[in-house]
């Protein structure tokens, strides 16, 4: 059974940095293309970063430039790394592996930006 497991969200202050992973089991990550999303109350949920194949330790900057996809084919982990955090970066980031005809989402971990 295929599980996807994000940690390292919380509380940090505006312009901090958090650093969220995704583990994965039963799933190969290599085979996927990876990507972190996220869902604020009230809004839909949208892309932060990726989507970007697996395989290679560094997958490129999000659009945002302040947000970076990474990860450990060895872990099978992925990572989302987060600087200058602002209160409107405030969300559930959930982590997600697709490729043709499978779609797989973890359970999500809360990101809250406030001083």
């Amino acid at each position: 059974q295929v599980q996807l497991v994000e940690s390292g969200g919380g509380l940090v202050q505006p312009g901090g940095s958090l650093r969220l992973s995704c583990r994965g089991s039963g799933i190969i990550f290599g085979f996927y293309d990876m990507a972190w999303y996220r869902q604020a109350p009230g809004k839909q949920r949208e892309l932060v970063a990726g989507p970007a194949r697996g395989g290679v330790t560094d997958y490129g900057d999000s659009p945002q430039r302040r947000f970076i996809i990474s990860g450990d084919s060895a872990e099978n982990t992925v990572y989302l790394q987060m600087n200058g955090l602002k209160p409107e970066d405030t969300a559930v980031y959930y982590c997600n592996a697709h490729r043709s005809g499978s779609d797989y989402w973890g359970q999500g971990t809360q990101v809250t930006v406030s001083s």
